[in-house]
């Protein structure tokens, strides 16, 4: 699975749901659902949405250096998105770490889990040798989703962050492929 694929599904409510490259005209949907995601104050580590300009660059330099940037398409607009960043440094090129959201609308479809799919897929593609990402303690819908696909936890931080007024631990988990 090169950058540039485009893969569909049925979700759990019968819709069918595309993954395919994220562009510049899904900046405005992608600045919209962050918002949204900031605002609950939960699980995603941003505290402000990009600009436009900021997300179109960050677009065109993804695909720049082939990384993946993958829209999650619901019913013609953008209801999350998937990416993984390629180590930059040479030392790291095996690696890239993964980030991604799904609007809470569309949640509970199944999203999660063929978004995981498809990424690992594009990861065996591109030759990665480890996938990694970060996930807060509290989200364990997450963190489950993570380990049935086979990431292990590598590392823990303790009371790294502050939600709701409750500390968190950041935990780092890992898929090696």
């Amino acid at each position: 699975m090169r950058s540039g694929e485009t893969f569909s599904f049925e979700a759990k409510n019968g819709e069918t749901i595309i993954l395919r490259p994220v562009d510049e005209n899904d900046a405005q949907d992608i600045i919209k659902h962050v918002e949204t995601i900031v605002k609950a104050g939960r699980y995603l580590q941003k505290e402000e949405p990009h600009s436009l300009e900021e997300e179109i660059k960050f677009i065109l330099e993804t695909r720049l250096k082939g990384n993946m940037y993958t829209a999650v398409e619901r019913k013609g607009k953008v209801v999350g998105i998937a990416r993984v960043l390629k180590g930059e440094l040479e030392m790291k090129k095996h690696t890239g770490i993964f980030r991604t959201w799904i609007h809470p609308d569309s949640q509970g479809l199944g999203i999660g889990k063929q978004v995981m799919k498809y990424t690992l897929r594009w990861g065996r593609t591109n030759n990665l040798h480890k996938l990694w990402l970060t996930v807060f303690s509290g989200n364990e819908k997450a963190v489950l989703v993570y380990e049935k696909v086979g990431f292990i936890t590598e590392g823990r931080q303790k009371n790294q962050v502050i939600i709701d007024g409750k500390f968190e631990d950041e935990i780092f988990m890992a898929y090696f492929f």
